[in-house]
């Protein structure tokens, strides 16, 4: 990939923190968005891997990470902050998967949860109480999709970019697992969670400032009971992305909680949470 197009992308993510009129790159970034994709060349570690120099991925952490406080919606910004700063965690992660039977498996045979590779029929005919059947059921009532997960570009490792993927593809799976709905307190739960369970900096972000936008009441139920749920789960339980969740479908979701050791929440905070 040409210098010129890395550098479009870095001035890309400032352009998106920048108050309308201020950003003197505003101008170049939004003629460059007409560059025609046949034009862009790839290094070829992996389908839209953008290779970037240490220097240039500080520029993009930076940026990205001033746009994702602004504003914590923005999935784009938080994306490439997770895979700009994420490389020692990615690696630890990637390692405990090489290290457990089923986690290697994983590694090895690179599953993609995408609605194209869910049998949303088969799915739907499971008992209630099945994994797959909550999970399509979490998918249903939150109106989400599998298929907004966005692509890894700046992991430049084809193996952490495949552990970062999954990462993100699981992250409404754990939904389901924790019972944690997708309202803010719901979302700060499951970043408490993913932040003692995987070490991503970006998690850890999140975690600290996701408690900023809670009213007063449900930042006490984050604080005095949830968190330290999320927390001590997330630090006891197997590691999530070691699970090939395609073959536990059929399982029941309660036998799989305790098999990965995470403790039901407590009744009445799962309720306030929703």
């Amino acid at each position: 990939m040409s210098l010129l197009y890395k550098n479009l992308l870095i001035q890309t993510v400032f352009c998106s923190i920048c108050p309308a009129g201020v950003c003197v790159h505003r101008l170049r970034c939004s003629s460059s968005s007409s560059v025609e994709s046949s034009s862009i060349s790839y290094d070829g570690l992996y389908p839209g891997h953008i290779q970037t120099t240490p220097v240039q991925k500080a520029l993009l952490a930076v940026g990205s990470g001033v746009a994702a406080l602004q504003n914590p919606y923005r999935h784009d910004m938080v994306a490439v902050l997770g895979e700009t700063t994420g490389h020692l965690a990615l690696t630890a992660l990637r390692d405990r998967m090489r290290d457990d039977p089923e986690g290697y498996a994983v590694l090895t045979e690179r599953p993609r949860i995408r609605l194209s590779t869910l049998d949303l029929t088969k799915m739907a005919a499971l008992p209630d109480g099945s994994f797959g059947r909550e999970y399509l059921r979490f998918l249903e009532e939150n109106n989400v999709t599998p298929d907004s997960r966005a692509d890894v570009r700046f992991v430049d490792d084809e193996e952490l970019a495949y552990v970062m993927q999954r990462y993100r593809e699981v992250h409404d799976l754990l939904h389901t697992l924790l019972g944690m709905p997708t309202n803010m307190l719901g979302e700060v739960a499951v970043k408490w969670f993913e932040a003692a369970q995987t070490g991503l900096p970006m998690c850890a972000l999140g975690a600290a400032l996701g408690p900023l936008r809670l009213n007063a009441s449900r930042l006490q139920t984050l604080l005095t009971s949830l968190g330290p749920w999320a927390l001590r789960s997330g630090r006891q339980a197997r590691c999530v992305l070691s699970v090939f969740y395609e073959r536990r479908w059929e399982q029941n979701t309660e036998e799989l909680r305790e098999e990965l050791r995470i403790p039901p929440p407590p009744a009445s905070l799962a309720r306030r949470s929703s």
